[in-house]
């Protein structure tokens, strides 16, 4: 079977290479019932391959909503009530950076601890000299 027929479900309209070459056999309803059943499987497969992309692309995307302290700003963009700490981030991020967070508020570090500046920088301090070449 020609990689067309198995796609599109119909013959090629040229007639080149609907035929090997030296082919001669009369075509019987034995090779033409084996034949529909191939394309039968050929479409299931793909119909099978299709719908499992369909799922695995969709799974993620679809209306993003936001509510507890979050203001909607556009159609893809939220402002945030951002902590004193951070007054110095814009509050405003687009739907594609926000995720939906579960966490334990147990985790939540304070900033003033980590040696973060003013403009959200820090100074790298090395702890150990790993390898030392002369």
């Amino acid at each position: 079977m020609a990689r067309f027929e198995a796609l599109y479900g119909r013959r090629c309209r040229s007639p080149v290479g609907w035929f090997e070459a030296g082919e001669s056999s009369i075509l019987g309803p034995k090779i033409i019932h084996e034949a529909l059943q191939n394309i039968r499987v050929i479409r299931d497969r793909l119909a099978t391959t299709y719908s499992r992309r369909k799922l695995y692309a969709y799974n993620r995307k679809g209306p993003v909503e936001f509510d507890v302290g979050y203001q909607r700003v556009g159609e893809v963009a939220y402002e945030l009530a951002l902590p004193v700490e951070l007054a110095s981030v814009h509050p405003v991020f687009h739907v594609s950076i926000l995720k939906k967070c579960l966490g334990d508020p147990a985790w939540i570090l304070p900033v003033e601890g980590l040696g973060v500046g003013e403009y959200l920088s820090y100074e790298e301090v090395p702890v150990e000299i790993l390898d030392r070449q002369v």
